[in-house]
């Protein structure tokens, strides 16, 4: 049975474009759902898949941290593994994505959660914007903010993995030096001149463009505007996810005994020990 892989938002369940891929658990925030039917849906994927992999943004509200962790208390368990990442919400989305594919491998648990890190950095992701003036993410300046009132202004975000403004039809965004699909999702119908499919995806050279609707519902707080195209590249081939993964020497956490990498259980959040 695939370990489960939960997300934070029904939007956040991407479609895999090629090849099989479970699909992804649905947690609902505190408002919409009683904290005994949270505890059950939990204990239910439990029952069922061994662990819980559960990914969300790092800006997910505080209040839905809060029930995450407290649903975890309840059932005393450190088969569930909660991992904010420093990502987009459309790239949230591409990464749980790439969690399910990998969740059929052999990987165990503790390599999934752990591996979770590693992929991110892999992720290329940002956004054209309409307006920067409540955009936090990226240090934005003075001039910027004041051309942002001014119709028809467009700005290209990156924001992993490395921040970068620039303006479209200016200066190019360097790329990823490796094969990637880009997934879009845009707020209302496509523009005549769209940046992020006519300039950029042509630039980075992508595998394949998968337009996705509708933008999720987080992207809107997170990029601090409605009027957004965000954008995600991403390695599309499970296969070559798996021989970056396995291409990284594997521990033993040195508190739960789940085999991992990097330096971080995610499961437990304590680090590891060389496997002998």
């Amino acid at each position: 049975m695939p370990i489960a892989i939960a997300v934070t938002s029904p939007d956040l369940v991407l479609p895999a474009p090629d090849g099989p891929a479970p699909t992804a658990a649905v947690l609902q925030p505190p408002e919409a759902q009683p904290l005994e039917t949270a505890v059950a849906q939990a204990s239910v994927l439990l029952d069922q898949c061994g662990h819980l992999v559960v990914v969300h943004s790092d800006a997910l509200p505080a209040a839905y941290v809060r029930r995450l962790h407290t649903v975890r208390a309840v059932l005393e368990s450190e088969r569930i593994a909660l991992l904010p990442v420093a990502l987009p919400p459309l790239a949230v989305g591409v990464l749980a994505r790439q969690l399910r594919q990998l969740s059929l491998s052999d990987l165990g648990p503790g390599v999934l959660a752990s591996a979770t890190r590693l992929l991110a950095h892999y992720i290329y992701a940002g956004a054209q914007l309409a307006s920067v003036a409540r955009f936090d993410r990226v240090p934005v300046g003075l001039g910027p903010h004041l051309t942002s009132l001014l119709p028809g202004v467009r700005f290209g975000v990156l924001v992993n993995p490395a921040p970068r403004l620039v303006r479209p039809g200016g200066d190019g965004v360097p790329g990823p030096a490796y094969p990637t699909r880009l997934t879009v999702a845009r707020e209302g119908p496509r523009r005549a001149e769209d940046w992020v499919t006519d300039v950029l995806a042509p630039e980075w050279r992508v595998e394949g463009v998968q337009e996705v609707s509708p933008l999720p519902a987080e992207s809107v707080h997170w990029w601090g505007t409605r009027r957004a195209v965000e954008f995600a590249a991403a390695i599309p081939d499970p296969s070559i996810l798996y021989q970056l993964i396995s291409s990284v020497r594997r521990e033993e956490c040195r508190w739960c005994g789940l085999e991992l990498i990097g330096d971080r259980c995610g499961f437990c959040a304590a680090g590891g020990e060389a496997v002998a």
